[in-house]
């Protein structure tokens, strides 16, 4: 005979369907208790079906009143109700089948179950019917393999669920985490009931949350595996747990290549140990800050992806930032003793340039200045550095500087920029990562200082960690850029921000007037196909509108392509991309050429040169196309397309376009006949030309490096 005890926590809303599932009981030879929380009038069932013994309404044990007058969980009091009734105890210690009913009576099945190992745990009346017909037929064998739905083995599982993460048990668990249990609604309760279990070691409950968290995410489950993580973090007692949880769920949802679910409240639990921290060990505060803000700007969210929370809803993202006292500690501005001098009159203006990322930008302007009358130029790219090239190196000592107000590396930073600030007039930072952050822990004296950001720092910590009130002038390439970077960054908008000025990149555009070849009519080019962000897939999907009419259309691809060890995110990106170009390549609609140093000679083979990003500050590559005269087709940046300023401010209007359909039908407008396309092309490179040129845009570098009381006319 097999003993059944079915624990009731809600009114069965199904009596039909329990009566039913009883008798198929009695007719395998099952002798079935039931008890819950119900009236008596409630559940009225033969007895020869089963016991019914309803749980008295007002226990007579005054301890067992004062502990449910405690507790808030209704699976809880149910369960406390129950193991003090002598009834329930005597079937517990009999019971073959412990079966919960409802989701209130998984807890109390759970907690039945530990003190009867040996009975097969159930969720659900179908599980529990199961497992009495494999009893009755003789088929019955304990398993642990995975299973389509929440059955027995999976109640067993989690019953042991604290000794299976103590002795590391992991093929149990990892059974019943299957993607088909976990998409099972009566899974995700089981899970969520079982890291909220009272009493479960801390160390427990972490590791089988973290668990439940990640195989949620890859089950797509994410909504399951937010529920799972406030159920288990609602049980947690240390912040510093509860942090490490939320921080390890997130940095693990990163590894897999998606923005986590729980990154807000990771960071916002981070910065909550950073402000518990600050008052008495600034240290400590630093280290969770930094911990936050490398989480929060993490690579996945806002350059692996199509899209970024941080332009969607920036207040929104950065709101735990804002609110947190540690952070607004670190960007408290410390301003500048003296005001930066006026241009000397009697001697050269020495310009000092800096940066350690990409100097491509800054050829023209170097080559410039260093055959002005007037000035005189030094250079230096920190990462050759000896000395400054480990300082750049090192963001937490930023962050600690700032926070503490004083440190080693700050005085290391001073060491060896003050003999550079004593000798230059007007210091430019180009790009504003490191080389800038650490610049602004000095106070620069009455030099002047000009910084320039061009797009890749808007979405990372870096401009989190300049000290802007001893800035003088901060460039942006592009309008667009200016008004994100000034909503992400509020010490751009304050009394003591400096001046904003909007100048484009320094680009000589005359070397890419070449004559085309009639035959580039046909041929798209897309240069710069490195990162996600310029979503050369969008460009490809453009490609095959055309050629669905016309088989003369190709598409040149040009650049170094997708690093997808760089992360899971890009990765995904770059297998779906090889897909495409295995469909493409072998027809020769698509080719890839690879990285090019005569870009001006592969341009004079392209008839219209695209934009397909996402974002863009500027697009030099663009702009270079249309100087050679292809015709320039560009997207309309998401990023920006919603805002006040983006690529339809920036570019002629009809360059534009806001699909792919779109796109296609200017490259068929535009190309129809020999001579459309290139009167089209003679007038896109007039207007690059006309507008861009490094002779048209180095008047605005003059007027920002040697204002008229410093110039030699």
């Amino acid at each position: 005979m097999t003993n059944v005890l079915i624990v009731v926590g809600e009114r069965p809303q199904q009596k039909s369907v329990l009566l039913e599932a009883l008798r198929r009981f009695r007719d395998q030879g099952a002798s079935v208790g039931i008890v819950g929380d119900f009236p008596a009038d409630a559940l009225t069932v033969d007895v020869d079906l089963a016991d019914v013994h309803p749980l008295a309404a007002t226990p007579a044990d005054p301890r067992l009143r004062r502990a449910l007058a405690r507790t808030q969980q209704p699976s809880r009091a149910l369960w406390l109700r129950s193991w003090r009734d002598p009834w329930v105890r005597r079937r517990v210690r009999t019971a073959d089948v412990l079966v919960a009913l409802d989701s209130t009576a998984i807890h109390t099945v759970w907690e039945m179950a530990q003190r009867q190992p040996r009975a097969d745990a159930c969720n659900g009346i179908g599980a529990a019917g199961r497992v009495v017909r494999a009893r009755h037929e003789g088929t019955y064998r304990p398993t642990r393999g995975a299973l389509d739905e929440v059955s027995a083995r999976a109640g067993i599982v989690v019953r042991g669920v604290r000794r299976a993460a103590v002795t590391g048990a992991k093929e149990s668990l990892e059974a019943a985490m299957a993607p088909a249990v976990l998409r099972s609604g009566v899974g995700g309760r089981l899970w969520r009931s079982a890291v909220s279990i009272p009493g479960l070691p801390e160390r427990v409950r972490v590791a089988l949350a973290y668990r439940v968290h990640l195989r949620s995410v890859q089950s797509g489950r994410p909504g399951l595996a937010a529920a799972t993580t406030t159920a288990a973090a609602a049980r947690m007692s240390s912040r510093r747990a509860r942090a490490d949880l939320l921080t390890r769920e997130a940095n693990g949802e990163l590894d897999l290549g998606h923005v986590p679910v729980c990154l807000t409240e990771a960071v916002a639990a981070e910065l909550a140990l950073a402000d518990e921290f600050l008052p008495k060990n600034k240290v400590r505060a630093s280290r969770s800050l930094h911990k936050a803000m490398r989480l929060l700007f993490h690579r996945v969210p806002h350059f692996d992806q199509l899209s970024s929370p941080l332009a969607e809803r920036p207040a929104e993202f950065l709101a735990p930032l804002r609110a947190s006292t540690t952070a607004r500690a670190l960007a408290a501005p410390r301003g500048r003793a003296t005001p930066a001098a006026a241009p000397p009159t009697g001697r050269p203006l020495r310009l000092l340039i800096m940066t350690n990322g990409n100097a491509h930008f800054l050829r023209e302007i170097r080559q410039r200045y260093a055959e002005t009358p007037g000035v005189e130029l030094r250079y230096l790219h920190l990462a050759d550095d000896p000395i400054a090239g480990p300082l750049t190196r090192n963001p937490g000592g930023i962050v600690e500087h700032l926070v503490a107000g004083q440190s080693e590396f700050g005085n290391r930073v001073e060491e060896w920029l003050r003999p550079h600030l004593d000798w230059a007039d007007t210091l430019f930072v180009d790009w504003c990562v490191a080389t800038a952050a650490i610049t602004t822990l000095v106070d620069p004296g009455n030099t002047r200082v000009i910084m320039r950001l061009h797009s890749f720092e808007a979405f990372s910590f870096w401009p989190h960690l300049i000290d802007f009130s001893r800035v003088d002038d901060l460039v942006f390439v592009s309008e667009h850029l200016r008004d994100l970077t000034t909503e992400v960054v509020p010490a751009l908008t304050g009394a003591r921000a400096p001046r904003l000025r909007v100048i484009p990149n320094a680009m000589d555009l005359t070397g890419y007037q070449r004559p085309k070849d009639p035959s580039a009519r046909f041929t798209l080019g897309l240069i710069g196909t490195s990162a996600v962000a310029k979503d050369p897939r969008w460009a490809i999907e453009v490609l095959r509108r055309l050629r669905a009419t016309d088989e003369r259309y190709r598409l040149l691809l040009v650049g170094g392509g997708l690093n997808p060890d760089a992360s899971e995110s890009v990765r995904h990106y770059e297998e779906a991309l090889s897909t495409d170009l295995a469909e493409l390549e072998p027809s020769g609609a698509v080719t890839r050429i690879g990285h090019v140093d005569d870009v001006p000679g592969v341009l004079s083979g392209i008839g219209s040169i695209l934009s397909s990003s996402v974002r863009e500050s500027f697009h030099c590559a663009l702009v270079e196309g249309a100087a050679s005269g292809a015709v320039p087709v560009v997207r309309d940046w998401p990023f920006f397309a919603d805002r006040a300023a983006g690529a339809r401010t920036l570019f002629p209007a009809d360059w534009v376009v806001g699909s792919q359909e779109e796109a296609a039908a200017r490259i068929r407008a535009t190309t129809a006949s020999e001579e459309v396309w290139r009167a089209e092309g003679a007038a896109a490179a007039e207007y690059a030309t006309k507008t861009w040129d490094w002779t048209v845009v180095q008047h605005d570098f003059d007027e920002l490096f040697l204002p008229r009381a410093g110039r030699q006319e």
